[in-house]
């Protein structure tokens, strides 16, 4: 069993192709319930597979980066500004910074795809933010 979280580091400064094989696949996030694992980080992008077992709360609090979820797996719904809909395989969704949001009635194990522009918690940190590739 190879554990889909390690994929080889993102070189900084590297400017070629990167597949990342295991982004979007459900990875059990143990007692949590949910999990996000990073898989690729550069300053202006980052991208990690968010994984909710079934039936799991969501406790995410609104981050300071724009985000896009793409659901590749499971079924549930998504609430945000004011607004509630249901997501499945395909659904893409997008958030605009700050804005409280979370997935909820999950009913199957659900994995989605998470696109953070600028990376994830950069604008929290001062905008400083290495060009590299994370656990997954």
């Amino acid at each position: 069993f190879q554990d889909l979280r390690l994929a080889p580091p993102l070189v900084a400064g590297a400017r070629a192709m990167r597949v990342v094989a295991v982004a979007g696949r459900y990875l059990d996030p143990g007692e949590a319930g949910a999990e996000y694992v990073e898989h690729l980080r550069r300053a202006d992008l980052s991208v990690g597979t968010y994984s909710l077992r079934a039936g799991a709360t969501d406790l995410q609090s609104p981050h300071a980066e724009d985000e896009v979820y793409v659901v590749t797996i499971g079924r549930g719904q998504f609430s945000s500004g004011g607004q509630t809909v249901e997501v499945g395989p395909g659904s893409v969704i997008f958030v605009p910074a700050h804005q409280p949001h979370f997935f909820h009635d999950v009913a199957n194990d659900l994995a989605a795809l998470v696109f953070f522009g600028p990376a994830y918690g950069s604008r929290d940190s001062g905008g400083a933010v290495e060009d590299e590739s994370s656990k997954g």
